[in-house]
């Protein structure tokens, strides 16, 4: 990566996250905190109204703006695939969502980019094949929602071993595999994390009941139940 999109990258980081220490700012663009500091004098060398405080991290200006949008032809690679692949295996309205993003970034395009990049990936929609069920979308569409908002979600659930249970459920997130959608969950019957299927759900009530996380029952507990 050149040092000029090191240093954008590096800006957008501090922008969107800020306040971030060094340490976190080395660990995302995986270089060395050193690296890191030489990058921030550079910065400031050239203008940018960057600040650090000790024990809080660097700062942007909130005045400060970015200048316009300007992909590389590998970013807008992963744009349009990252696109497609949303369009195709999530709900309708993330789908809808996804689309405009891509309209936007792309309208903001000097117009010699947008015409020379000519995007050879392609993350084909499943949907026009038959492969993709609607109750499935819809399903999914209900439980992101769900998880927005924090409601109780009760399941009708098949096994892999086809037995059925039925369930009360604080879901905590969703998560793509390749093929198969799951939901992270905690759930009330056994007091403890479980993953469910999204195409073994075979009755969803979303609960007008909602949950609150603690420090036992939340999303980054349970990714580090599933690591261990």
């Amino acid at each position: 990566m050149r040092k000029a999109e090191r240093l954008f990258q590096l800006t957008n980081l501090i922008r969107t996250k800020q306040p971030i220490t060094a340490q976190r700012l080395a660990e995302e663009l995986g270089v060395s905190t050193r690296s890191i500091y030489r990058y921030i004098d550079d910065l400031s060398i050239s203008g940018i109204p960057i600040y650090g405080t000790t024990g809080r991290g660097y700062e942007l200006d909130k005045k400060f703006e970015l200048p316009p949008l300007n992909l590389t032809e590998k970013e807008f690679d992963a744009l349009k695939l990252g696109v497609a692949m949303v369009t195709s295996w999530t709900g309708d309205e993330l789908s809808r969502a996804a689309k405009s993003l891509s309209d936007k970034i792309e309208t903001s395009l000097p117009d010699t980019n947008r015409k020379a990049f000519s995007s050879v990936v392609f993350a084909p929609n499943i949907q026009t094949f038959g492969l993709h069920k609607k109750s499935l979308r819809q399903s999914w569409e209900s439980i992101h929602a769900a998880i927005k908002n924090s409601n109780q979600i009760e399941l009708e659930y098949i096994s892999l071993q086809e037995k059925p249970s039925s369930r009360v459920i604080y879901p905590l997130g969703l998560f793509y595999w390749g093929a198969k959608w799951t939901l992270g969950a905690w759930c009330t019957q056994r007091q403890d994390y479980r993953n469910f299927r999204l195409d073994r759900i075979r009755v969803l009530t979303i609960m007008n009941v909602t949950f609150s996380s603690t420090e036992k029952i939340n999303l980054d507990s349970f990714i580090t139940h599933c690591q261990n």
